[in-house]
C-alpha cells in the first residue's frame, strides 16, 4: 500500500512537471516575436508594443477570466482554493494591462485589421470554452498554463511600461514550483491528468497563434 501510494505520487508529479514542460516548449517563452518585445526601439517598437497590449487585453482583459472559471470547476479542494487566490492576482494584472493600453494609445493602423480582430475573437471564444469545460481537469490545466505563460508575458508588459512611462507593480502570480504543486494536487486520477495536459497544451497553442498574428502584423506595417 505504501509502495502504491508512492508510485501514485510520482505519477502525479510527472504529470504536473509535464504541464510546465509543455507550456515552456509550446507556448510564448521561445517565440521570436515575444523576445523582440522585451527590447523595444524606435517608432516601430512603440507600434509593436501597442499592438501587443491591445491584443492581450482583447484576449485576457475580461473578468471573469480563465482562472476564475476554472476555480469553480476544479474538484480538488486545495487546487480550488489556490486557483481562487490566483484569480485575485489576475485582477491586479488586468488593471495593469488596462493602464498600459491607455498609455500606449490607439491600436496601430495595420492592413487586415478586421481579419485580425476576428481571429482574436475566435481565440478568445476557444479559450473561454476551455475554461468552462465540464471535462474534469481541462479548465484547471488551462488556468495553470495561463499562469505559467504569464511569466513570459509579464516581461513584455514591463518593457511596454518602460516604453510608455507607466509605473508597473510587481506581479503576484505564483512561480513555477507553486504552480507545479497545484497541478500535482489536481491530478487525482489518470483521466484528470490527461485533461489537465490537454487544457495546458491548448492554451499554449492559442498563445503561439496570437504571437504569430502579431508578428505578421508587425511585418505588414513595415510595408504599409
Amino acid at each position: 500500500m505504501v509502495v502504491q501510494s508512492a508510485l501514485a505520487a510520482d505519477v502525479r508529479l510527472d504529470a504536473a512537471s509535464a504541464l510546465v514542460t509543455i507550456v515552456a516548449d509550446e507556448g510564448s517563452t521561445m517565440h521570436p516575436h515575444v523576445r523582440s518585445l522585451y527590447t523595444l526601439e524606435g517608432a516601430e517598437g512603440s507600434a509593436n508594443a501597442a499592438d501587443a497590449l491591445h491584443h492581450l487585453s482583447m484576449l485576457h482583459g475580461r473578468h471573469p477570466g480563465v482562472v476564475d472559471h476554472a476555480a469553480v470547476r476544479t474538484a480538488s479542494d486545495s487546487a480550488r482554493v489556490a486557483l481562487f487566490a490566483i484569480g485575485d492576482n489576475f485582477l491586479d494584472e488586468r488593471e495593469s494591462l488596462s493602464r498600459l493600453v491607455v498609455a500606449a494609445g490607439p491600436i496601430p493602423s495595420t492592413p487586415g485589421q478586421a481579419a485580425s480582430e476576428a481571429s482574436v475573437v475566435h481565440q478568445r471564444h476557444a479559450i473561454e470554452m476551455l475554461a468552462r469545460s465540464d471535462r474534469q481537469g481541462c479548465a484547471t490545466g488551462a488556468a495553470l498554463a495561463l499562469a505559467i505563460e504569464w511569466h513570459a508575458i509579464r516581461p513584455v508588459m514591463a518593457a511596454c511600461a518602460r516604453r510608455f512611462g507607466v509605473d508597473l507593480r510587481d506581479s503576484a502570480i505564483p512561480d513555477h514550483d507553486v504552480l507545479t504543486g497545484i497541478a500535482r494536487d489536481a491530478c487525482t486520477n489518470p483521466a484528470i491528468e490527461r485533461a489537465l495536459l490537454f487544457g495546458a497544451r491548448q492554451i499554449a497553442a492559442q498563445h503561439r497563434a496570437l504571437w504569430d498574428l502579431l508578428e505578421a502584423r508587425a511585418k505588414a506595417r513595415q510595408h504599409y
